[in-house]
């Protein structure tokens, strides 16, 4: 039975002949099967690497972060590198009024103003004697016209006042030809650069707060305004005695009594009187520096000199108010500098 058996599995078993495309599919999951035991070693080495890639930025980010502090707060460092790192995060110097000061407004005003002193004098890492009273000086200026742009911002947005691109680009090519001459663009960043150290950037930057400045005073200023309606009054009804006017209405009164060169610094004066008629009367302007309504009468010109005669109306409630806001305790400073003795 068994010899039966045998014969009859070996008649009906045959060999299995494999297609080429089983083989191909044989020989794929026999590699895939392979490959599945370095799969998850090699995963979880990827995520490790990905791990320590980020913790590692991170600490740096915090080393970063710790420098740029302590050199900012504590050693008040104001190289290069600190500033233009204030120009793209943008760090508060103070707070005034809830609103942030910003650290590279402070710096951009700070290095712009002692420059020029360290050109004149050396420079002042190498001076001795008063130079950290020198320092102290400009650092203490800065921060509070840092601070008085900052409430003046706030102000304007509370007012629905704006500086825009326009008015910048207009002040800016005004600035072209203060002192009488027409400068190239060209040259007058060249004479920012050197004496300043300001780029145009940042110059528009500095005519943007002025300006923005100025609008709020000329709004929230009453008394400026009122005394100069007053004093357009009394010129047009005393044949433009400007002294008569001063002494009346307590303005600063100011005559040249000579030619003086229409380049001379005075807050535009000069070359605004360069452009009038002897004996003419201006019109009510702002000083360059924005601190001040100017109305001037020509007196006599000749060649590139001038000689005038004007009142000076100064702005005053913006400093009012933001002495308050000092004694009320409302402006917070994040650096320890000395208060100057007036």
């Amino acid at each position: 039975m068994a010899k039966v058996l045998k014969k009859i599995k070996s008649k009906t078993s045959k060999p299995i002949h494999k297609t080429e495309k089983e083989k191909l599919e044989e020989r794929r999951e026999e590699i895939l099967a392979q490959g599945r035991k370095f799969k998850y070693p090699m995963q979880f080495a990827k995520h490790r690497l990905v791990f320590i890639t980020i913790a590692i930025a991170f600490l740096a980010l915090i080393g970063v972060a710790v420098f740029g502090w302590v050199s900012l707060y504590k050693s008040q460092s104001t190289s290069d590198i600190l500033y233009r790192l204030t120009t793209v995060v943008p760090i508060p110097v103070a707070n005034v009024d809830g609103e942030r000061a910003r650290y590279s407004d402070y710096l951009m005003i700070y290095r712009s103003s002692i420059m020029p002193v360290e050109q004149q004098n050396g420079s002042s890492d190498e001076e001795e004697g008063d130079t950290e009273s020198i320092q102290k000086f400009y650092k203490r200026t800065a921060l509070t016209e840092a601070e008085k742009y900052t409430y003046a911002q706030k102000l304007a947005k509370e007012m629905g006042i704006s500086v825009d691109k326009g008015q910048v680009d207009k002040a800016f090519d005004e600035h072209l030809k203060i002192g009488g001459t027409e400068r190239s663009e060209e040259s007058f960043l060249k004479v920012l650069k050197d004496n300043f150290g300001l780029s145009k950037e940042e110059y528009q930057r500095m005519l943007f707060l002025s300006l923005t400045e100025v609008e709020v005073s000329k709004k929230i200023d009453t008394t400026a305004t009122d005394n100069i309606e007053k004093a357009k009054q009394m010129l047009a009804e005393n044949g433009g005695d400007f002294h008569a006017v001063a002494e009346t209405l307590n303005l600063e009164y100011e005559e040249t009594g000579e030619l003086i060169d229409v380049k001379n610094v005075d807050g535009g004066r000069s070359s605004r009187a360069y452009n009038m008629a002897p004996g003419e009367i201006s019109e009510p302007f702002v000083s360059q520096n924005g601190d001040y309504y100017y109305i001037l009468k020509l007196v006599d010109k000749s060649d590139a000199k001038v000689s005038y005669v004007s009142l000076g109306i100064p702005f005053t409630e913006l400093e009012k108010r933001f002495n308050q806001l000092k004694d009320d305790g409302k402006i917070k400073e994040y650096i320890e500098l000395e208060e100057i003795a007036q």
